[in-house]
């Protein structure tokens, strides 16, 4: 009789531990869902054939607009952003020249860089809507000017209320970090330090 007992108590543990097993293999499934989704074939179709993924920093996903839906930031490079806004109906913008004073994008794109990384650098973001969130754009903008290496989701305060930024750690020997937000019209870059650890609250990096 013990010996039987021993015998279900082993099986149950084994169930148990096959269970877990699945539950965390699904999980681990829906947290990569959206890289493995996101290919040159998904960026060419939102943002036309001059633009392809940046192999060297992976997409993230949050709610960046603040109304409950999943949006997408893709590190990318695009060698002709300007051409193919309006087919693919995206909007080119600049937070980091306007923040500095000027940024018309028909202007800024222009402007050549020294250094190679930076040539064509952009980040693609989709405003999702729906259960399909960023699946089906409700919004598209492509960010130039953005000399990023690396790039974070993070939570930020503003005016007394957290909100999710693009916190990018930027080409160059400074180090610089800075935030790009969503204040509810447009995209703002705002300069942070020199790390990726700014001043946050909380934290969602690609899920």
């Amino acid at each position: 009789m013990r010996a039987k007992a021993d015998y279900s108590k082993c099986m149950k543990s084994l169930s148990t531990c096959v269970l877990f097993a699945l539950f965390s293999a699904c999980l681990s499934a829906q947290v990569s869902a959206p890289t493995a989704l996101v290919d040159n074939d998904f960026v060419q179709k939102q943002f036309g054939t001059s633009c392809s993924l940046n192999p060297l920093v992976s997409p993230a996903v949050a709610d960046l607009d603040g109304d409950g839906v999943d949006d997408i930031v893709i590190p990318a490079r695009c060698t002709n952003p300007m051409m193919d806004q309006g087919q693919f109906n995206y909007k080119v913008i600049d937070p980091f020249f306007t923040f500095y004073g000027y940024g018309n994008p028909a202007v800024t794109t222009m402007y050549s860089t020294e250094l190679p990384e930076n040539r064509s650098l952009v980040l693609l973001i989709i405003h999702g809507k729906g259960k399909d969130a960023w699946r089906t754009p409700k919004e598209k903008f492509l960010i130039v000017n953005l000399s990023y290496k690396q790039i974070d989701l993070k939570k930020m305060k503003m005016k007394k209320k957290s909100i999710e930024a693009i916190y990018a750690l930027e080409n160059g020997s400074d180090q610089m970090t800075s935030a790009t937000y969503w204040d509810g019209r447009k995209y703002r870059y705002m300069p942070v330090g020199s790390s990726l650890e700014s001043p946050v609250e909380g934290g969602s990096t690609a899920r």
